[in-house]
């Protein structure tokens, strides 16, 4: 039997030598990505990258506390305008001003997680979509920020590195990424993680026990926006140009989709879950290229839904792929890799 002695114990990153080999496995994988497939693929990998860190931070946030967010894109645009504007207005190197504005957008969710010490449920998924709502509206009318005009991204220098490809930005992108994820796995394993989970769990029983409710909502609305403030500094880049419009009600529910696909409670269900859904969101805007599917879609569309034709298909797939989640596995594909562990561990009886 597997027996832990010591809480830190469930902070060591490798429990055994076949978790380094498969560890160093992928880190070869992801080193030599860029190499093996072509330039769109390595912007496919960028724009997951960047989805499975808002992932991992929400997850902590709604699998893990239990807080309901429909408010992350507005922290995204946080991200993304802070970044660009403390490096376009007050000469901040990249690697200052993404942390930065990261900080910024923490502090919103700080402030964000105030009601949350009163509201749950739907009254908070509300309050959080006000602000999402809100933000964006906001940032629209400064022209510090470009206005309804946007802002251009500066370009991306790192000491003598000069990132002008989707390859050279893959591997900032995908550090970044593993280094958050497993900073993640390492907090929700110590005591502010417990302390999430117990909140999540029972918060009148969590607080009868000593957890801080006040601190710790707060902290984890904190911890959530910093991810998502991080990932945010990044799309600016991938895209180059951001503009108010960018950051949507639906990039929020996008978002969500992506945690509870994938699983609630689970990093590597929000991995898996914001690769998936990244990659369908982009091969679902050219599904009218498809033969025949792409005509009938198109008709079918203008016929009985909107006269755009299937501009907005990939969030139809999406609430359907969420409703059969939550209808067949509510665990997302966390659960299903779970079930697939346990049948070939028991195969073939």
């Amino acid at each position: 039997m597997d027996m832990k002695r010591h809480y830190y114990e469930d902070v060591q990153l490798f429990s055994s030598s076949v978790v380094v080999f498969w560890f160093a496995l992928l880190i070869l994988f992801l080193a030599l990505f860029p190499f093996l497939f072509k330039n769109y693929y390595v912007y496919l990998a960028n724009f997951m990258a960047i989805n499975v860190i808002v992932a991992v931070g929400l997850n902590l946030l709604v699998g893990y506390t239990g807080q309901v967010s429909l408010g992350h894109a507005g922290f995204f645009a946080i991200g993304a305008y802070g970044t660009i504007t403390l490096m376009s207005q007050l000469q901040l190197p990249f690697l200052l001003a993404l942390p930065a504005a990261a900080l910024v957008a923490a502090l919103f969710g700080f402030l964000l997680g105030l009601p949350a010490l009163r509201l749950e449920g739907p009254y908070l998924a509300i309050a959080t979509l006000g602000f999402g709502l809100t933000i964006t509206k906001v940032i629209g009318r400064i022209e510090l920020f470009g206005g309804r005009q946007g802002l251009h991204a500066p370009e991306l220098v790192i000491g003598p590195w000069h990132l002008n490809t989707d390859r050279d930005f893959y591997y900032l992108a995908v550090t970044l990424t593993v280094l958050l994820t497993l900073a993640a796995r390492n907090l929700i394993k110590t005591k502010v993680g417990r302390a999430f989970i117990a909140i999540r769990d029972a918060d009148i029983a969590a607080e009868s026990m000593g957890v801080h409710l006040t601190y710790y909502k707060t902290l984890a609305f904190a911890v959530s926006a910093f991810y998502t403030g991080l990932a945010g500094g990044l799309f600016a880049f991938v895209l180059r140009f951001i503009e108010p419009e960018v950051f949507t009600l639906m990039m929020s529910i996008m978002f969500l989709a992506m945690v509870v696909v994938g699983g609630l409670g689970s990093l590597f269900g929000s991995i898996v879950g914001a690769c998936l859904l990244s990659w369908l969101d982009l091969q679902l805007r050219n599904i009218l290229d498809i033969p025949y599917l792409g005509d009938w879609l198109d008709t079918l569309s203008k016929t009985w839904f909107s006269i755009t034709g299937v501009s907005n298909i990939q969030f139809i797939v999406f609430g359907l792929i969420m409703i059969l989640i939550m209808l067949f596995e509510p665990l997302g594909l966390f659960g299903f890799w779970i079930r697939t562990k346990k049948y070939w561990k028991t195969w073939p009886f």
